[in-house]
């Protein structure tokens, strides 16, 4: 194979080898582009080696485009007439690529040379490309016929694609050389672009196609339409899709023939209806006919979407006495059946407390509900119903899902659950919720309240058992002997309204406690056998004597002057508690008003206070001597007490027999008590206690009660102190 080459500066002298080249080697070469190193030809067919070659030895070096020039015209006209006359006319309008596109299409490099070599080139190589095309030209047209043939190649060049023969060559130019690629006829991409349109159109016209096709099976179909049902329609719960109304109306009628309705009830149990049970018959209006004829058969698709479903009550029917009768024949009705109960609270259980009972739902039907169920499903043909689904049957109001019951049975479990221990010394009681849930009353707010009556009740319970302000009390005398004491108010006392309040308040919130205190109106020394304590004032009135202890330690004893007898102002027995002392007091009564240092009352208006108006105090002189009821004791004495005596101590006055003095001393005249207060200076100076104190010095220890009850003093108790005036600011009682 020849090669084909060419030097950047033209060579003057470039040679050409072979005088036997075609038209075809021209048309040929033009499509080759140029490169600025030759381009390699091995490879090239045998048809083109043998004609053409350029070597370097000739010192030739011409421009492509120049070279190309002068071979093109006989080679296009010759291919071209080897193209089929279908290629040739698909081929009209096509533009003839360049030499570059022809070269990057076969894969080969192209490097486009220096513009000025370029000119260079273009200037240079016409003269000896022209030498070229005339040396090739056949003889006839250079005898006139080369303008024609050259237009005609260079109409070809502009509006046609190479021939098939030079196809043919690039193909196996490429086959032998790797760097070559095809080369074709047209430029890149128009091809495709007009395949491109081409499939457009033709599927453009198959859509069309189908849809027409489709259009026109769908309007087909739809033209049954106008005598069946469209799809998915229901009448009555009934399936009449594509049925005619005759159809229908014999499905119906089938469905009628040997019908038996099938009731379900709860506990598993069931009874039926049959066709004969009721009179059960089809009746046809002509409701069907309507409902066909108002389809609009083009409409049919969108119910394969959206059924229809149509009621009609005139379709089945059925004889009204006989249905009521076999429906009222259920057994569901009857009177036995169990009714509904509903969710509650169990009863307390000690050490659980309350839980939620579940509701009992129960097997009492509701007429009302269970005619128009059994009724619907005889006239939509069902083969059964079920009572619990159509909500048939009494239903419990309150479920165990119930919030409100489920708030009281926390509230109710909240306050059975305390727990309260009261402390009395040293003996305790305990309520808890083996008592507390007695008391508990249920709201309708799932809140819980307390039964007061109850709550009281229960604290009157402690008071008559711990309370000690009116029973009797032992006491185990100065002189040795044990006396009871009964009468008086000293003791214990629980205030029972404000112990209740308290109480309730405590169970309600669900607070425990322990070691609680009631509330008290009044207390005493001590909780233990003897509530007055060690701390008190012995009063014998039989031996007209007193003794004040202290902390179990006596502390001062003296004679005294009690209540007269021969008046009936006698002073009674009993406990009391020390109501409160007063400085500088005056004793108010009937017929006087007597001034004092030291008032202390225990008994209502009967108290110890000093009596100045005295000489002489203890023995008989109290039997007709006597005072109206107080305890007039020796100034110095009554001073001692005053000092060391507080409000709520035990003042414990009793009678002892055998305690009397033997001889009674001569007895003094009793100083009648004036309007005024008598003068300091004439105040007779009393006498310091002539008895003589118990050998013992502290306060004897309390024993068991005598079988044998005191001796009561015969006296009546003398008239109710009278009140304070709120004058003087004194106090009131008998006095002295």
């Amino acid at each position: 194979m020849s090669d084909f080459s060419r030097k950047d500066e033209p060579d003057q002298n470039m040679e050409v080898r072979s005088a036997g080249q075609t038209d075809e080697i021209e048309d040929g070469l033009e499509w080759i582009e140029e490169t600025e190193e030759a381009p390699q030809t091995d490879g090239m067919p045998e048809k083109f080696r043998s004609e053409v070659e350029i070597t370097e030895d000739s010192g030739a070096d011409m421009s492509g485009d120049t070279a190309l020039d002068g071979m093109e015209e006989g080679v296009l006209e010759e291919l071209a007439e080897e193209e089929e006359p279908e290629e040739k006319e698909n081929r009209q309008g096509d533009i003839m690529p360049t030499e570059e596109e022809i070269l990057r299409a076969a894969g080969s490099s192209f490097t486009e040379p220096p513009r000025k070599e370029r000119r260079a080139q273009t200037q240079t190589a016409p003269p000896e490309a022209d030498r070229i095309r005339e040396k090739n030209r056949p003889s006839e047209e250079r005898a006139g016929g080369g303008d024609a043939n050259r237009s005609r190649g260079r109409s070809r060049r502009k509006g046609s694609v190479p021939p098939e023969s030079l196809r043919r060559a690039s193909k196996d130019i490429q086959s032998d050389e790797p760097s070559v690629r095809k080369v074709r006829g047209r430029r890149p991409g128009q091809g495709e672009r007009r395949f491109g349109r081409r499939q457009a159109a033709v599927a453009a016209g198959a859509a069309a196609a189908v849809l027409l096709i489709g259009g026109a099976v769908y309007v087909g179909l739809g033209q049954k339409y106008r005598n069946v049902f469209f799809p998915g329609t229901e009448i009555n719960g009934l399936d009449v899709s594509g049925k005619t109304v005759a159809e229908a109306e014999q499905m119906i009628s089938d469905g009628i023939s040997g019908y038996t309705l099938t009731i379900e009830e709860r506990g598993d149990k069931t009874e039926q209806l049959s066709q004969a049970d009721i009179g059960l018959r089809a009746e046809f209006d002509g409701t069907m006919e309507k409902i066909i004829a108002s389809q609009n058969p083009l409409a049919w698709g969108e119910y394969v979407f959206s059924p229809a479903s149509y009621k009609i009550k005139t379709m089945m029917a059925y004889d009204e006495e006989a249905f009521q009768k076999a429906v009222e024949g259920l057994e569901c009705f009857d009177e036995d059946a169990p009714a509904p109960e509903d969710a509650h609270l169990s009863e307390y259980t000690e050490g659980e407390g309350y839980s939620i009972v579940p509701e009992e739902k129960g097997a009492k039907a509701v007429y009302e509900v269970v005619e128009k169920g059994i009724s619907d499903a005889i006239l939509n043909l069902q083969p059964s119903v079920s009572l619990e689904e159509i909500g048939g049957y009494e239903e419990p109001e309150v479920t165990s899902e119930d919030e409100t019951l489920i708030k009281l049975c926390d509230s109710m479990n909240k306050a059975a659950g305390v727990v309260i221990t009261y402390q009395f010394g040293d003996a305790t009681e305990t309520l808890s919720g083996d008592r507390i849930h007695e008391w508990l009353v249920p709201n309708a707010d799932g809140t819980v309240g307390v039964d007061f009556g109850k709550v009281n009740a229960y604290v009157k319970e402690l008071a008559d058992k711990y309370n000690t302000n009116n029973k009797a009390k032992n006491l185990k005398t100065s002189y040795g002997k044990t006396v009871t004491i009964r009468g008086g108010t000293y003791g214990w006392k629980i205030n029972q309204s404000a112990e209740a309040d308290e109480l309730a308040a405590l169970i309600r919130s669900g607070q425990s406690q322990s070691g609680r205190e009631p509330v008290y109106s009044q207390k005493a020394a001590s909780h233990g056998a003897n509530d007055y304590g060690d701390t008190y004032v012995e009063i014998n009135l039989t031996a007209q004597h007193l003794f004040f202890y202290k902390n179990g330690k006596l502390l001062v004893e003296s004679d005294f002057v009690s209540g007269n007898l021969s008046k009936g102002w006698g002073t009674p027995a009993g406990s009391y508690p020390l109501t409160y002392k007063q400085r500088d007091a005056v004793l108010k009564g009937e017929n006087y008003r007597t001034p004092v240092d030291y008032w202390m009352p225990f008994n209502g208006g009967i108290g110890m206070h000093d009596a100045k108006w005295r000489s002489s105090f203890g023995g008989t002189i109290y039997k007709t001597g006597g005072s109206h009821g107080c305890i007039n004791l020796p100034h110095s004495v009554a001073k001692k007490i005053y000092e060391n005596i507080s409000a709520g101590m035990p003042v414990l006055c009793y009678n002892l027999e055998g305690t009397e003095k033997a001889s009674e001393p001569e007895k003094p005249k009793e100083t009648q008590p004036s309007t005024q207060a008598p003068a300091e200076s004439t105040a007779p100076v009393p006498t310091e206690p002539s008895t003589q104190p118990p050998a013992e010095s502290t306060a004897p220890a309390p024993t068991e009660p005598s079988t044998q009850a005191p001796i009561q003093p015969s006296a009546q108790e003398p008239d109710g102190p009278a009140s304070d005036d709120g004058g003087s600011g004194g106090a009131s009682g008998p006095g002295m």
